[in-house]
């Protein structure tokens, strides 16, 4: 048994043996880097010989080995990505990152800030996309080293853009053990690095990370005030309403005033209902919109009367989407065709609003009742109706939302079956 295993292994490992006899001692770093690149195609048994590399004195081997070690993008990429990230280039540590979150979240590599690398003599330029919402499916666990590396990485890398990327990363992983990290990162007073940082925490969902970004409220950067106000509502700090108000009050632009109210309007307090009053009727749609879901989370009833005819005069769509959302808080449950509920399940349909729909939704159908109108609903709805529909209920579901995925799953639409096979996995892995 043994001498039989002995030669199966002989046989795996025979191909990369003839690679390497093949390729004399690389006396040269054009050769080494050759070397590196042919490796890269010879899959995880190329692993070790690749890892090896990425000590060469010479940062374009460096570069090279951890470009294939990318590539290659297995379980056995993990540990020498990890070791990658402590290299003192920052090409390395950036190519490090994004190969570690490529392995989560296939793709990413031809999107992240790896896409857009350009060595300029001994500097590299690369630009962040404007979008940052990646995020990997919460029933995906990290290995804890990942984000341990991850994290001292945003605290301590070797450029501004390497910590900014790891911080981003971070975020996508959903790194919850790197909090304190990202904490450290907003220290740093790089715009870049602090704005990744508080979108991380944002993506974490840690509450015990609130306390940490009051100071960032007054901000001069508008793009970190804006993100800083945004991470203090969505982490529901009350002991920073005051801080909210102030920055409302004070606000250089309507996107800094929208991003306070809509904070303020997240925790509801009876002493906010003046800010809403005078915003409801704003000129401006996000104002308005914002001091619309600020009345429905007040859940007050008296306000029915304000909210239906915002909704029934308002014609842009952002803020009416607003409005149904909080006429749907106070009551206004029922499915007809022309009801708060269905028009917020009708936007799914909208690329543009998607977003914004789905995003309501997900809190409504915190409400049991609301929730099991949804998924009665569920049958009759279109194909992308049922997909965002099944993402709602991934977030906000319960056990009994298992068996309305679990009929979603047969749908006659394979987009739909396997939209909802993903959402009754996820939901799983947040079930007690």
């Amino acid at each position: 048994m043994r001498s039989h295993l002995v030669r199966i292994a002989s046989f795996f490992f025979l191909p990369l043996c003839m690679v390497l006899a093949q390729v004399p001692e690389a006396a040269s770093p054009k050769e080494r880097v050759k070397q590196a690149k042919d490796l890269g195609k010879q899959g995880s048994q190329a692993i070790p010989e690749l890892q090896k590399m990425l000590a060469d004195r010479v940062t374009d081997v460096r570069i090279e080995a951890v470009k294939s070690i990318v590539e290659i993008g297995t379980q056995y990429s993990l540990d020498p990505l990890i070791q990658a990230t402590k290299d003192n280039d920052p090409e390395v540590q950036i190519r490090a990152t994004d190969g570690l979150v490529n392995f989560y979240l296939p793709g990413y590599v031809r999107t992240g800030l790896t896409a857009s690398l350009k060595r300029i003599g001994s500097s590299i330029k690369g630009r962040f996309t404007d979008t940052n919402d990646a995020v990997i499916d919460p029933y995906i666990q990290v290995r804890p080293e990942v984000i341990a590396a991850l994290g001292k990485l945003a605290s301590g890398g070797s450029s501004m853009d390497a910590r900014a990327n790891a911080a981003r990363a971070v975020g996508i992983l959903r790194g919850k053990a790197a909090i304190p990290d990202l904490v450290q990162a907003l220290r740093s007073k790089d715009t870049t690095l602090m704005y990744e940082s508080l979108i991380a925490m944002q993506k974490i969902r840690d509450r015990s990370a609130a306390d940490h970004i009051t100071f960032l409220l007054r901000d001069p950067d508008d793009r970190v005030q804006i993100a800083a106000l945004e991470t203090t509502g969505i982490l529901q700090n009350r002991s920073s309403l005051s801080d909210l108000r102030s920055a409302l009050e004070r606000a250089r632009n309507k996107k800094v005033a929208r991003a306070a109210i809509t904070a303020i309007a997240m925790m509801p307090e009876e002493q906010n209902r003046k800010i809403f009053a005078s915003y409801i009727q704003d000129k401006d749609d996000g104002l308005r919109g914002a001091a619309a879901e600020g009345y429905g989370r007040l859940r007050n009833a008296s306000d029915l009367p304000i909210l239906e005819k915002a909704f029934n005069e308002e014609r842009k769509p952002s803020p009416r989407l607003s409005q149904a959302f909080a006429l749907v808080l106070l009551g206004r449950t029922e499915m007809t065709e022309f009801s708060p509920l269905q028009y917020l399940v009708n936007t799914l349909n909208s690329s543009a609003r998607q977003g914004e729909a789905k995003a309501f939704l997900v809190e409504l159908s915190r409400d049991a009742n609301i929730r099991a109108t949804l998924e009665s609903f569920l049958p009759r709805g279109t194909s992308e109706e049922k997909i965002q529909l099944a993402q709602v209920l991934s977030v906000s579901g319960d056990a009994k939302t298992l068996s309305a995925l679990d009929a979603l799953s047969k749908d006659a639409d394979a987009r739909v079956a396997q939209e909802a096979l993903r959402a009754a996995r996820a939901l799983k892995s947040r079930l007690p």
